[in-house]
């Protein structure tokens, strides 16, 4: 997917999740809307080069959005809702193989208590799908989710369970914008539930992939499988 234009600063810092002050090339410094509720644990260091999105909205409290982060390595999305946007683009293009053969993809469908983000569908045949976005970096390398304790995270797992048990198929498709790490795994070390809910929820039949993505300020897209390993 296209990014819209972007603009560039260095990061002064965030705080309150949703706010990062940042100091524009012009030396004016801005408060950004940070799309991220995560602990943006090494994705956020104060000093880096940051791209954000101008909405031209005078209406906005905060008319800047941060979309990217540049660690010296390697530019990293830190705004969530872009997962969702390039998962849809990459099952609606076929290009995740385990995804293809559905008539229609269609966004944000409910079953059970959630709302799922994604819902293949041909004739009777459906799958759900959850995405997440995943920036963690972890200490060995790996890239692993979540970045911070997601009781909601497993609510999604247990809701996906469900969708199995209805006979329809059920998948986890973790994006990762970023390329600067090898594997991927669940984040056992910060949420040990969330990674036994998800070991549980394979057991039970729903499908997890993981993705890397090329990440640049004009775009993000899905580029390759990256090894799960649990």
């Amino acid at each position: 997917m296209n990014l819209p234009p972007v603009i560039f600063g260095t990061l002064i810092k965030r705080y309150k999740r949703f706010l990062a002050d940042v100091e524009l090339e012009d030396g004016s410094v801005i408060t950004a809307h940070c799309p991220n509720t995560g602990r943006m644990t090494t994705c956020a260091e104060p000093g880096w080069r940051v791209a954000l999105s101008d909405s031209n909205n005078p209406k906005r409290k905060y008319r800047y959005t941060w979309e990217l982060v540049h660690n010296g390595d390697c530019w990293i999305c830190v705004n969530t809702g872009r997962a969702n946007q390039i998962a849809f683009e990459a099952v609606s293009k076929g290009w995740i193989p385990e995804l293809v053969g559905y008539d229609q993809v269609i966004r944000e469908q409910k079953f059970g208590n959630s709302r799922f983000d994604l819902l293949l569908k041909k004739g009777d045949e459906l799958c759900y799908v959850e995405v997440k976005n995943v920036t963690l970096l972890a200490d060995d390398g790996t890239y692993a989710f979540p970045d911070a304790v997601t009781e909601r995270g497993r609510k999604h797992l247990n809701e996906l369970i469900d969708v199995v048990k209805a006979g329809y198929r059920a998948a986890m498709l973790f994006v990762i914008p970023r390329s600067d790490g090898t594997t991927f795994r669940a984040a056992h070390e910060i949420d040990p539930k969330y990674a036994e809910a998800l070991k549980m929820a394979l057991s039970r039949g729903v499908e997890a992939y993981a993705w890397g993505a090329a990440v640049s300020p004009e775009q993000i897209t899905l580029t390759k499988p990256v090894l799960y390993n649990p």
